[in-house]
C-alpha cells in the first residue's frame, strides 16, 4: 500500500478539506477576475475602436488596470485593502460586512464567491479522490463560477476563458483522460455547430437572435472536456433549469418577460453536474425510462 492509500483509507477527508481551503482562497481571486475582467476588456474595445477612427485614447485609462494592479480598494471611499483585511471570508466577518475606513457595506458577492468555491472545490476533491483529474477538475470549476457571475453581471462569456476553456478540454484529454480523445474532439466541433445551428434557425423563423456565440463556444468547450456523449445531458439540464428560473422569476418577480436571461449560468452548473455525475444520471434516466 503507497503512503497516498494509506492517506486515503485513514483520512478521507483530508483531501476534499485541503480542495476546500485552496478554493477559499482561489475564491478570492476569482472576485478580482470577475471584477476587472469585464473593464479590462471594455478598455481594449474603446482604444481599439479608437484606433480604427483614429481618435485619441481617453487619458483617465492611461494608469495600470490589470488582474494585478492597482491593489484593491473600496469602491466608496478609495481606501486600500489591507493583507488582514483580505482574508476570504474571515475578513468580511471580522469587518462586520463594511469597509473599515468608511463604514459602507461591503458586497456580499465577495464571501458568497469565495464560499462557492470553496463547496465546489471540496465536492470535487471528494468525488475524484486522488488523481490528476482532481487538479484538472479543479480548474474547470473555478473557471466555470467566473463565467458564471461574469455572465449574470455583463451578458458575457469572454473569449479570454472560454477558448482557452475549450483547447484545456482537447489537452487535458490527452494527458490525464477524463473523457477519450475521440469524444472530446468529436464533441467540441458538435458543440458548437448544435447551438450554432439552434441559433440561426431560430433567428430565422423569429428575426431574433436567442443567445450569444459565447454560448457555443462555452458548450464546445463541455463538449472538449466532457465528450459528446455528455452534451444531451448538459442542454437538456440548462434548458430545462434556465426555464423553470425564468418562469419563476416572471411568476414570483414581475420580471419583464421581454427581458433577456444569460444562458451561460445555466449552462455553467448543467457542464459542472455532468462532469461529476452526468454519465450516472444518464444511466439512472435510461434504466428508469426501459422499465418504464
Amino acid at each position: 500500500m503507497t503512503s497516498i492509500q494509506a492517506v486515503m483509507l485513514h483520512y478521507p477527508l483530508v483531501l476534499p478539506l485541503a480542495a476546500g481551503l485552496l478554493g477559499l482562497i482561489v475564491g478570492s481571486f476569482l472576485n478580482v477576475v470577475i471584477l476587472r475582467l469585464p473593464v479590462m476588456l471594455e478598455r481594449k474595445w474603446r482604444r481599439q475602436c479608437a484606433e480604427m477612427i483614429g481618435a485619441p485614447s481617453e487619458s483617465r485609462e492611461a494608469e495600470r488596470f490589470d488582474l494585478i494592479l492597482p491593489r484593491s480598494r473600496c469602491p466608496h471611499c478609495g481606501h486600500q485593502i489591507k493583507a488582514l483585511e483580505n482574508i476570504p471570508v474571515v475578513s468580511f466577518l471580522w469587518l462586520g460586512g463594511k469597509c473599515r475606513e468608511c463604514g459602507k457595506a461591503i458586497s456580499w458577492r465577495y464571501p458568497a464567491v469565495e464560499l462557492a468555491s470553496a463547496l465546489a472545490s471540496a465536492i470535487v476533491a471528494w468525488q475524484f479522490g486522488w488523481q490528476w483529474q482532481t487538479v484538472a477538475a479543479l480548474g474547470f470549476t473555478w473557471t466555470l463560477i467566473t463565467l458564471t457571475v461574469i455572465d449574470y453581471d455583463h451578458h458575457l462569456l469572454p473569449d479570454d476563458i472560454t477558448l482557452p476553456l475549450l483547447w484545456a478540454g482537447l489537452l487535458i484529454n490527452l494527458l490525464v483522460p477524463i473523457a477519450s480523445a475521440s469524444s472530446a474532439i468529436i464533441g467540441a466541433a458538435a458543440g458548437y455547430l448544435s447551438l450554432w445551428l439552434v441559433f440561426h434557425v431560430f433567428k430565422w423563423l423569429t428575426g431574433k437572435e436567442g443567445m450569444g456565440y459565447g454560448d457555443f463556444k462555452l458548450f464546445a468547450a463541455f463538449g472538449a472536456w466532457l465528450g459528446w456523449q455528455q452534451l444531451p445531458f448538459v442542454i437538456l439540464f440548462a434548458s430545462f433549469s434556465g426555464a423553470l428560473v425564468g418562469i419563476a422569476a416572471i411568476i414570483a418577480l414581475g420580471r419583464d418577460r421581454r427581458l433577456p436571461i444569460p444562458f451561460g449560468p445555466f449552462l455553467c452548473v448543467a457542464g459542472w453536474v455532468a462532469l461529476l455525475w452526468g454519465e450516472q444520471i444518464t444511466r439512472a434516466y435510461l434504466q428508469f425510462a426501459r422499465l418504464g
